[in-house]
Parts: C-alpha cells; structure tokens; sequence
C-alpha cells in the first residue's frame, strides 16, 4: 500500500510538472512572437498579432517595435496543416512595413483552407491594408483608422523611367490584391490612394472604421467578440480541409 501511494505521488508530481511546463511553453510563445493558440474553447483556434512594422529582408532599430516574417511564415505553414486548429484569427494593429515581405504574408493566409478572419484595433496602415483584407472575413473596430498611400521607397532612387515603371507594377500587384480580395473597386481604391487633399506631407486617404465598411474594403464593423463569432460560424460551415476529414 505505501509504494502504490508513492507512486500515485509520483504520477502526480509528473502530471504538475507536465502542465507548468506547457504553460510556460504557451507563455513564452506569446512572448516572443505574439501567438497563442486558445484551450478550453467551443473550436481550437490560433491566435496571431500582426504589430508595430513589418520586418522585411533588413533589420529594423532595437527600439521599433516589429513582426518578423521569418516568425510569420512558418507559423502560417504549422496552423494550416495543424489538425487540431480549427481556425486562425489575426489581430492586426500595424503601421506598414516592408511591402514585399508584407505582401508575401497576405498571399498566404489568402491562399489557406483553414477558416481566417482578420480585426483591425489601433491601425491597419500601409501594408497593412493588404493583411487586413487577406482573411476570408474582415473586421475592424469604429476607433480603428487605415491609410491608403502609394508605394514609398527609401535609400538611393535613380530618376529614369524605369524606376517609375518599378514603382507602378508594385503598386499594381497590391492594388489587384486589395481588390480580389475585398469589395472595394479598382478606380476607387486608386482615388483613395492618389488623394492630395488631406494629408500634409504626403499623398494618399486615412479611413476610420465605418469608413472603410462603406467603401467595401472591409466585411463588417466590430470587436472581437464579433470576429470570433464569425469565425465559428465559418468553422462549422467550411468545407473540410483534407479529403479524409469527411469519411
């Protein structure tokens, strides 16, 4: 009797040890790449935050803060073919970025079967506008704001034509993106981002929330209650995401 309670304690200390241990897994998860993926729910999902600037293939100052593609990707590529998670939700609060690396991120989650939704708090500015509208359903909160601009370049620019034309088939990959894959229409996103009559320093549009619902770039106004909702409601009526899910 005394050994089987021994090792009853000793099952015990293990099971503890195994439950700290996973959450401090699930902490420093959160820490450093701002992901968590929710327990004790009505469906798995995963939870992914899109912050600060996008980094692209340079390192940004110390003191910025970033989300890393290189974090980005991968963990993209884990959920979607990650079983156990039934669905991803993206909050974004973002002032732009790098546009390639960006870009390159919106085209994955756009290209996923798991069911996404994406909610804008603070900001979705710049390249932000591409990963807010990447998800199969878009939300943004009434305080959210988003700036739609053309397409900026730092460092040495040579003044030839061709510089020019680089800068219009960039524009145009983001534009053809934004508008698959929202309702806003080709002429007026253009009419938003040509915009010279609002901001000081340089050309372009800052949209609130209710805004951006009017003029189709996103699905619907709401918090996260709101998107999670949704994303329920996509879990439960989504076609399954391998062929042997159904049999």
């Amino acid at each position: 009797m005394h050994s089987n309670c021994n090792e009853d304690e000793n099952n015990g200390n293990e099971n503890n040890d195994s439950a700290a241990d996973e959450a401090l897994d699930r902490a420093e998860l959160i820490e450093k790449t701002g992901e968590v993926t929710s327990q004790n729910a009505k469906h798995l999902i995963h939870c992914l935050t899109i912050i600060g600037q996008v980094e692209g293939h340079y390192l940004l100052p110390p003191q910025n803060k970033t989300t890393k593609y290189e974090h980005i990707m991968p963990a993209l590529v884990a959920v979607e073919q990650d079983r156990s998670i039934e669905g991803l939700v993206i909050i974004l609060n973002t002032v732009g970025g790098d546009v390639e690396a960006g870009l390159a991120i919106a085209e994955l989650i756009a290209g996923m079967k798991t069911p996404t939704v994406s909610i804008v708090v603070g900001g979705g500015h710049s390249i932000g506008v591409p990963l807010a509208v990447s998800a199969k359903c878009s939300f943004i909160v009434p305080s959210a704001t988003m700036t739609i601009h053309p397409v900026r370049m730092s460092g040495t620019v040579l003044g030839v034509p061709q510089t020019l034309s680089y800068f219009d088939k960039m524009q145009d990959r983001i534009s053809n993106f934004v508008c698959r894959n929202s309702g806003i229409s080709a002429q007026r996103f253009k009419e938003l981002m040509m915009n010279t009559g609002e901001l000081t320093m340089d050309m372009g549009t800052v949209i609130d929330g209710e805004t951006a619902v009017n003029e189709g770039l996103i699905d619907r106004l709401g918090g996260l209650s709101d998107a999670i909702e949704e994303l329920y409601k996509l879990i439960e009526t989504s076609e399954p995401r391998y062929p042997d899910e159904g049999s």
